[in-house]
């Protein structure tokens, strides 16, 4: 799988999946735009790239609930490297594990704004630069939890269902520009978020315990998807829900 040449944006990539994924694209051959909230991180990881893969990486600072900062980094990244041939919706946060009837409208509004609108948004302004490059392919980190939700995670689980359906109907409108989507769905991921989600009733060992395969998926895990579906090897791929579970969704 051959990148060289071409412009990849994941948004989230200070740390956890986020990181990895845009590494594991760097060591193919693509440059990479770091897009994260916290710029410190977005340095850091775009100076590892660098130092450790022949890849350029530049790191964007970015809050991927707010439009502007959506359209500003996908300017800087065909700025910067010619094009935006792949675009990477990773960044989230998590929700507590929480009774609905004490989910807060902010909790809830938030989630929405950065595990869904995100993505609308990144969509709505990459979109029209590779209807102009001819094509393109557009990711998205849902989760198993849009498939098969748990305990106490109401708010959670609605982003993650969303961006699923998000992505079916951005693969049948956009198909016709050759622009591929596709979601990769990850069960519970050894990264630091992870432990928030836990709560009285649901632990990280819990977690695991639910997955066919024994054990918690890695970053590296959802990263080799990633550069999978976004390759000339995916190029029959586009509206699935890829499912990096561990069998955790049969």
């Amino acid at each position: 799988m051959d990148f060289q040449g071409r412009a990849v944006a994941v948004t989230g990539a200070g740390s956890g999946m986020g990181e990895r994924i845009a590494h594991r694209f760097a060591e193919h051959g693509a440059a990479v735009a770091v897009v994260d909230i916290d710029a410190d991180a977005a340095a850091a990881t775009a100076e590892t790239i660098e130092a450790e893969t022949p890849a350029e990486a530049v790191a964007i600072t970015a809050d991927v609930s707010d439009a502007d900062d959506v359209a500003g980094f996908i300017a800087r990244t065909v700025e910067e490297f010619g094009s935006i041939d792949v675009l990477h919706n990773n960044a989230g946060i998590p929700q507590e594990a929480t009774p609905v009837e004490e989910v807060t409208e902010a909790t809830w509004d938030r989630i929405q704004d950065v595990n869904l609108k995100s993505a609308f948004l990144g969509a709505k302004y990459a979109v029209p630069r590779m209807r102009e490059q001819g094509g393109g392919v557009i990711l998205n980190t849902a989760s198993t939890a849009g498939i098969r939700p748990r305990t106490g995670l109401s708010a959670y689980a609605a982003s993650k269902g969303g961006m699923i359906t998000l992505t079916k109907q951005l693969a049948f409108e956009l198909a016709d520009d050759d622009i591929r989507v596709n979601a990769i769905c990850p069960v519970a991921t050894d990264t630091g978020m992870l432990p928030q989600f836990a709560g009285d009733d649901l632990s990280v060992e819990g977690m695991a315990e639910t997955i066919p395969l024994g054990r918690l998926a890695e970053p590296d895990d959802v990263a080799d998807a990633a550069v999978f579906l976004a390759s000339g090897n995916a190029q029959m791929i586009t509206g699935t829900a890829l499912e990096v579970d561990g069998g955790r969704d049969i």
